[in-house]
């Protein structure tokens, strides 16, 4: 692995420069690992081992904890954009948990770093939460620190002790989510000296949805919090000293709608900016043959407060009685020639004492509903199509409901979550190729034939995996 002073700025490394990389990220241990010499390789473990124990580790809070402290680095870049402040007595706390030598004890892949970015690019967005799309508000979307509103209705169905933990959570949160989640996080430091990796809490995905949807947005517009936002994290001298290799960020939308590659097309070009890219970027969607995207999962409805309840939920879906073999939530589009969902909803109204539906036509499933998870709670299996990209939230909904997914295109999760989901497809989940029903094969055909056996091994492998799939308060 080459030292990190050895790249020229914002470079884009050569594919086996990449391919060596990811090897030895992937392969080494850490006994074997050098902080100053691999310095990349200590990010990426330091952002995996995050991303596995951040959801049971740090004190949590409800609020949203988007006030911060000065930042000791301010930037000329942007005269104009003022900082808030937090309490001191807050401070104070903050960075007697942080400093505390116990937590050293507990973070042996090293420290984070979250920037403090002007408020424009996060808590300025939440505040105008009105604006951020030309249909509706996002208020209710973005309370609750980005779980959003309380799950009503839903205690009829789930353990009455963690109905509290269930949020109508929108998909594309994962921005407010993360950020206050990193702001609680164990092996946060506030010094950035002795940080492994630097967080960039830029809620990019929220800045931009409004002018991806409103035909008469200008270019300028889509790239402008993006370009604002490298050009004040450039400015950083730890940023400088790396050239973004050790810095990471959280995009709550698709990889796609940030890769603009002329005035014409869809979305912002943030993604091939130069400045970008060398920073690692965690989204819902990835290009899997982009090395610095990561696959993470859609936020889901639950998000426990407790150890005990995981397991308590997790106890709940692993005893259900499954009275259907399987399900579809979701709505066909008409406006696709041969629309592929409209074959998995025929097939499934052509076996009712089967399959069951739930139609999601117009927005009735906007950010889920109790009747969604009611049907993946009874379903064995979920079939999941492509959404709107080659992935979607519901994968996630229906794992959570210990319910085992039916996948059609490779690119829909296992190309997409290899740090979250198991690394044997067949342990968790039936591949059926989209063609193949497309030629007349019957779903429940195939799913006949697996054994009770195999079926009840393939639910306790997506039942482990719930953890790594779900935020936690």
């Amino acid at each position: 692995m080459l030292p990190v002073s050895d790249p020229p700025p914002f470079s884009k490394p050569k594919s086996a420069e990449i391919l060596d990389r990811k090897h030895s990220v992937l392969t080494s241990s850490k006994p074997y690992l050098s902080f100053h010499h691999n310095r990349r390789a200590w990010f990426f473990l330091s952002v995996l081992l995050l991303q596995l124990l951040l959801l049971l580790s740090a004190p949590s809070s409800r609020s949203l904890l988007l006030r911060h402290r000065s930042s000791p680095h301010s930037s000329a870049a942007l005269p104009n954009i003022t900082y808030s402040s937090r309490a001191a007595g807050e401070q104070a706390s903050a960075e007697g948990i942080l400093n505390n030598p116990k937590i050293e004890e507990k973070c042996p892949y090293g420290k984070v770093y979250v920037y403090e970015l002007p408020p424009l690019f996060n808590t300025e967005i939440v505040k105008n939460c009105d604006n951020l799309n030309p249909w509706s508000s996002r208020c209710d979307a973005l309370s609750n620190s980005g779980f959003g509103k309380a799950a009503t209705g839903i205690s009829r169905i789930v353990p009455e002790k963690v109905s509290g933990s269930w949020f109508w959570t929108d998909q594309f949160s994962l921005e407010v989510i993360y950020h206050n989640r990193m702001l609680n996080y164990r092996c946060r430091t506030l010094e950035p000296e002795s940080a492994a990796a630097f967080y960039i809490p830029c809620y990019t995905g929220l800045a931009v949805e409004r002018f991806l949807f409103t035909s008469n947005s200008t270019t300028e517009e889509r790239d402008r919090h993006c370009n604002l936002m490298l050009n004040w994290v450039s400015d950083q001298p730890f940023f400088k000293k790396s050239y973004g290799w050790d810095h990471f960020i959280t995009v709550g939308r698709i990889s796609w709608d940030f890769r603009r590659s002329k005035d014409g097309d869809w979305g912002s070009s943030c993604i091939y900016l130069p400045k970008m890219r060398n920073i690692t970027r965690l989204l819902i969607e990835k290009n899997p043959w982009d090395y610095f995207d990561v696959g993470v999962p859609y936020p889901s409805g639950f998000h426990p407060s407790s150890v005990a309840d995981v397991t308590l939920w997790q106890d709940f879906v692993r005893s259900r009685e499954r009275h259907t073999l399987f399900c579809f939530a979701g709505a066909t589009r008409g406006f696709i020639k041969n629309d592929f969902r409209g074959i998995l909803i025929s097939q499934c109204y052509s076996e009712p004492g089967s399959c069951r539906v739930v139609d999601c036509g117009g927005s009735k499933c906007a950010n889920g509903s109790s009747s969604i998870l009611e049907t993946f709670l009874h379903s064995d299996f979920c079939l999941q199509p492509r959404g709107d990209s080659f992935t979607r939230r519901s994968i996630f909904d229906c794992m959570v409901a210990g319910s085992i997914p039916v996948f059609f295109w490779h690119r829909t999760a296992y190309l997409q979550y290899q740090w979250f989901l198991p690394g044997e497809p067949e342990s968790y989940s039936v591949f059926i190729d989209r063609h193949e029903v497309q030629n007349g094969t019957s779903i429940k055909s195939v799913l006949d034939r697996i054994s009770k056996e195999k079926v009840k091994s393939m639910r306790e492998k997506v039942i482990e995996y719930i953890p790594k799939m779900i935020c936690k308060f």
